[in-house]
C-alpha cells in the first residue's frame, strides 16, 4: 500500500528532510507540500532542495493541496497545525504532528480531531528518544523520591520555545513514574537566593546555541551518587524516519489520538 504524503513548512529545515525521506521510501508518495502565503519558495518544486523533481509544487492553498492526502506531517508551529487540522478534518486526512509549544487549550483541541481523523502527536519522533523516554521511567520508578531530578537540553539558536517539548515530556514521564504533578513540581531556571531545594522538585533548564539539533540529560542526583540518561541527535533525520514510521502507523487508523510509545510499541 502507498500512502499519499503531504509535509506542512515543506522549505524548512525539518520540511526538507521529510521530503528527502518520503522520496526514499518506496512505500510512499510526496503528494503536497505547504507553506505559509508569503514564503519565497511558493511554486517552486518541491524537491529542488534535494535535487530532484517530483512534480509537487509548494502550495499555500492547503485547502485544496490536502485533497486525496492520506496523511499530513506537520513540524511548523501551533497556529499552522491548528489551522491544517481543520482542513484535514474536512477530508479525512491523519495528522503527524511534531510541533511543539501548544497550550494545554490547543491540546485538547487536538484530542477533539482526534475524534475524526487518526493522530500521532509527540513532542519528539525520533525512536531513539522515545526509547530514552523509557528509560528514563524505569529510573524513576526504581531511583525514587531519594533521588533530586533535574532535566538539562540544548538546542539551535533558531528554536523559539524553552523548554522544549521533549524536556517537558521527560518531565511529565518521571513526574508520573514517582507520582507527582509537574505543574506544581516543575522549576524553570534558578536565579538569586532561591533557598534549600525542594526534594520533590523537577528542574529544568533550556540552553540555546549555534547549530545543536537537540541534547536532552535527565539526572537523577542522589548521595554519593548521579544517574543521568542522556540521548543526543546530531541530525534531523532521526525525527523525520520517526515521522515517517508514525504515518505508516497510521494506515490503517481512522481516528484516534496516539502517541511514539504507541507506533513503537512501548506501552
Amino acid at each position: 500500500m502507498t500512502l499519499n504524503i503531504a509535509i506542512a513548512g515543506a522549505s524548512g529545515r525539518m520540511g526538507r528532510t521529510l521530503i528527502e525521506g518520503v522520496l526514499r521510501h518506496k512505500t510512499l508518495k510526496l503528494a503536497a507540500a505547504l507553506e505559509i502565503p508569503v514564503n519565497l519558495n511558493i511554486g517552486k518544486d518541491a524537491g529542488e532542495f534535494a535535487g530532484v523533481a517530483t512534480g509537487v509544487k509548494i502550495t499555500a492553498d492547503y485547502n485544496n493541496a490536502l485533497k486525496g492526502c492520506d496523511v499530513l506531517i506537520d513540524f511548523t508551529r501551533p497556529e499552522g497545525t491548528l489551522g491544517h487540522m481543520t482542513a484535514c478534518r474536512k477530508h479525512g486526512v491523519r495528522m503527524v504532528i511534531g510541533t511543539t509549544g501548544f497550550s494545554e487549550t490547543q491540546k485538547q483541541t487536538i484530542s477533539e480531531a482526534a475524534r475524526d481523523i487518526g493522530i500521532v502527536f509527540a513532542p519528539n519522533m525520533a525512536v531513539g528518544v522515545n526509547v530514552t523516554f523509557k528509560l528514563a521511567e524505569i529510573a524513576a520508578k526504581i531511583l525514587g523520591d531519594d533521588y533530586d531530578v533535574e532535566i538539562i537540553e540544548a538546542h539551535h539558536r533558531h528554536k523559539i520555545d524553552a523548554p522544549s517539548g521533549t524536556a517537558l515530556k521527560f518531565g511529565e514521564v518521571v513526574a508520573k513514574a514517582l507520582g507527582r504533578d509537574l505543574s506544581q513540581v516543575a522549576a524553570h531556571g534558578r536565579e538569586g537566593v532561591t533557598g534549600e531545594r525542594d526534594a520533590k522538585t523537577i528542574g529544568f533548564h533550556a540552553i540555546r546555541g549555534g547549530d545543536i539539533v537537540g541534547e536532552h540529560t535527565v539526572m537523577f542526583a542522589g548521595e554519593g551518587e548521579r544517574v543521568e540518561v542522556t540521548v543526543r541527535s546530531g541530525s534531523r533525520s532521526t525525527y523525520a524516519e520517526g515521522a515517517l514510521r508514525a504515518a505508516r502507523f497510521l494506515a490503517d487508523k481512522k481516528s484516534g489520538l496516539f502517541d511514539m510509545f504507541d507506533v513503537l510499541g512501548l506501552k
